[in-house]
């Protein structure tokens, strides 16, 4: 099941699978929204808050890049995560 993903920042939209790390799906629209990074949830690039919507984490991520305090509030490494309805997110990196 394909879902939408908006990027707050700047507009930009584009549809993510289920099984699909949000991060893949992005470096996949034609105006790249963010910079390449790790994509393994160590760098800490694709960090992102989830202002709305329902996700999954299918691996952890960094504590380095995401505490228990920022977990709390859905920020959230977009390598670790699929969608599980459409989203809403702004950058933090």
């Amino acid at each position: 099941m394909k879902h939408t993903v908006h990027i707050q920042d700047n507009g930009i939209s584009f549809e993510c699978e289920e099984d699909v790390p949000v991060f893949d799906a992005m470096l996949r629209v034609k105006n790249r929204p963010v910079c390449n990074g790790c994509c393994g949830g160590g760098c800490g690039v694709c960090r992102a808050r989830i202002i709305s919507g329902d996700y999954f984490a299918f691996k952890p991520m960094s504590a380095a890049h995401v505490s228990a305090e920022d977990a709390k509030r859905n920020i959230a490494l977009l390598c670790c995560i699929q969608p599980r309805g459409d989203i809403v997110i702004t950058m933090q990196c």
